[in-house]
């Protein structure tokens, strides 16, 4: 029974005048922002427990009003519990002379990451137990693990403290022996030189946790002592280092929304001077690959807004030097690219549907590989081998678990590697059914929206329906497996994703279309999916439900100021709701790497303009 006696917590109003461009915003509870140090203080001050007594206020609330849910909420647990195998293990890829495996084992809530070299019937190596080495910490993460070419030594970074700044160690493999090498204030990833012993890596800003520092650590040395090889100093920018696929280089990136730049070095010489690809061009956009003398590099080159790909020689890398080699098709957003001795293999998207295109270097062959489904999600992944005829991808759908294929790219074969099981004994994927909808927006654009529901759910305007979006920085939701999912299918619920502008999934002319001063393009279009549904007699204004987490909590936070009429209830996950706010402090976090993705508040249009949807001031 619901506790109608329950009282919410009214929180203190405590007027914060803040002004900018001559606009007075009043923020009654400024009071509640703690800074980085109060998060961190093992001893919470009086302003701290202040906050932290209103938020228990909070909890204590929901449990009172909610308390009659427990039982089943408890059930939905177990029973979503019941469906995951907890004691799993990837399909093995094998790089350098060895096949990698992660797993997981019953109880553990960690992985442990293993080898075997050769061949799979050979002995196990444990590189990581990560269960036992997060025993004597409350949080503990592991990421980034990096193995040298010798196949002896192991960098890996570790987080104990849930701030996503990483140490980074050395594990040498062979005896086990931690080195003393301890990194702080890194991205967690690094990247090993051909000697074996001089390792790349990313430091991030300590206040910002922007990674803006790349430095060279030789091996056995005090960190203390590692000579910074590159700093950027645009704050727009992020920086990261890497190693091509031919290992032949090693790369630093450097990337804002808008601009990409790339300088390498001799992975066989770590000590010499990095060379800049393409100076950066505000626009213009590009990744590299090495194969076989040339630079193959996906960009937005001349126009070609859905990227295309072009070649350099190694020794002449300029953009005037840059020569198409998959030229820009208006209908096809060409994603990534994955380079092998024979075949170049594109990851593509036409018309919201991904596509795996496999051509041979000779000019003898140029193939899709074929997908049945009405919608589906599909990712080349795991492919680190350059001399093989097989390509790893993963496929999955509405109604389909995760699956792991292996495709002869010669024969034009495919091999399922693994299905995601689904324990239980009670999914059958028949029993489901999936399609794609288009909803037409206010403007006339054909807004596509994915769903799934039980064949046993009857479609009606009492039927209950939860529409999630997302919609910013061209992140496109796949339209995924989920096997907590189906406790909502099995109850009647139609789940559907409403695929607004702001993604990709369209090409990047969707994405531009819902950025910036086209931002409301993303709230409009969800608006008019839900609106789209109701006309369709799939639901009904109240039974139709919607959902979505940072930014696309930003999107729920618009909707409900704009049609709160149309929602029997919204779910907005960790929302970034105080967009002004947070857009003018550049100390917080990334901020400043966000101009480019909602404009910079500092220029009084973008201001006006960001003021006019940010949900907290609206």
């Amino acid at each position: 029974m619901i506790n109608a006696d329950a009282k919410a917590p009214i929180a203190e109003k405590i007027p914060k005048k803040l002004e900018k461009h001559g606009d007075v915003r009043i923020d009654n509870y400024y009071w509640m922002r703690l800074t980085d140090e109060q998060k961190n203080a093992k001893q919470p001050d009086t302003h701290t427990k202040k906050v932290l007594d209103y938020l228990r206020a909070e909890n204590d609330y929901f449990d009172k009003r909610f308390g009659h849910t427990e039982a089943f909420r408890e059930n939905l647990f177990q029973e979503m519990k019941s469906r995951i195998k907890e004691d799993d293990e990837s399909v093995p890829y094998k790089d350098n002379g060895y096949y990698y495996i992660t797993r997981y084992e019953m109880g553990g809530e960690y992985p442990v990451y293993s080898r075997k070299k050769e061949n799979l019937e050979a002995s196990e190596e444990i590189m990581f137990d990560v269960n036992e080495m997060a025993k004597p910490f409350d949080y503990y993460a592991l990421v980034g693990i990096n193995i040298s070419e010798d196949n002896k030594l192991a960098a890996f970074g570790v987080d104990t403290l849930s701030r996503r700044q990483y140490i980074i160690e050395i594990k040498n493999l062979e005896t086990g022996d931690i080195y003393p090498d301890r990194i702080e204030h890194t991205t967690g990833s690094s990247v090993w030189a051909n000697d074996n012993k001089t390792l790349f890596y990313a430091k991030k800003d300590p206040v910002t946790l922007r990674s803006e520092k790349i430095y060279k650590h030789i091996l056995g040395t005090d960190p203390a002592d590692d000579e910074l090889v590159y700093h950027e100093t645009d704050d727009t920018f992020d920086a990261y280092v890497y190693k091509t696929k031919s290992k032949k280089y090693i790369v630093i990136g450097s990337y804002n929304t808008v601009s990409n730049e790339y300088r390498v070095v001799s992975a066989d010489d770590p000590s010499g001077e990095f060379r800049v690809i393409q100076p950066r061009i505000r626009g213009l956009e590009y990744s590299l690959a090495h194969y076989n003398g040339y630079f193959y590099i996906l960009t937005n080159k001349d126009g070609a807004i859905n990227f295309k790909i072009m070649r350099t020689p190694e020794d002449k890398t300029t953009v005037d030097n840059w020569e198409d080699v998959i030229p820009h098709r208006e209908e096809v957003l060409l994603e990534d690219m994955s380079i092998f001795k024979e075949f170049l293999v594109l990851e593509e998207r036409t018309e919201g549907l991904s596509k795996i295109r496999i051509k041979r270097w000779d000019g003898t062959d140029d193939y899709y590989i074929p997908f049945d489904e009405e919608t589906y999600s599909i990712g080349v992944y795991d492919n680190p081998e350059f001399d093989t005829d097989i390509i790893r991808y993963n496929y999955q759908s509405f109604t389909t678990p995760s699956s792991v294929i292996d495709y002869n790219m010669k024969e034009k074969t495919g091999e399922l590697k693994k299905e995601h099981e689904v324990l239980g004994g009670k999914f059958d994927k028949h029993n489901y059914e999936s399609k794609r909808l288009w909803a037409t927006a206010r403007d006339g654009k054909k807004v596509p929206i994915s769903l799934v529901y039980s064949k046993d759910t009857k479609i009606n305007s009492k039927t209950p329906l939860l529409l999630y979006g997302y919609g910013s920085y061209g992140i496109t939701i796949p339209d995924r497996f989920s096997s907590v999912r189906l406790s909502l299918l099995d109850r009647g619920f139609v789940y559907a994703i409403a695929h607004v502008r702001g993604s990709e999934y369209l090409g990047r002319p969707w994405y531009e279309d819902g950025k910036m001063f086209n931002k409301m393009n993303t709230f409009n279009d969800f608006i008019d999916c839900a609106g789209y549904l109701i006309d369709q007699k799939y639901t009904s204004p109240e039974h139709l439900y919607a959902m979505g987490g940072s930014a696309g909590g930003l999107l729920m936070g618009a909707i409900i100021n704009l049609k709160p009429e149309l929602f029997n209830g919204i779910v907005a996950a960790v929302p970034f709701v105080d967009v002004m706010t947070t857009m003018l402090d550049e100390s917080i976090p990334l901020t400043t790497g966000e101009y480019d993705e909602w404009g910079n508040p500092n220029n009084k249009d973008s201001y006006n303009y960001m003021r006019s949807y940010s949900p907290y001031d609206n």
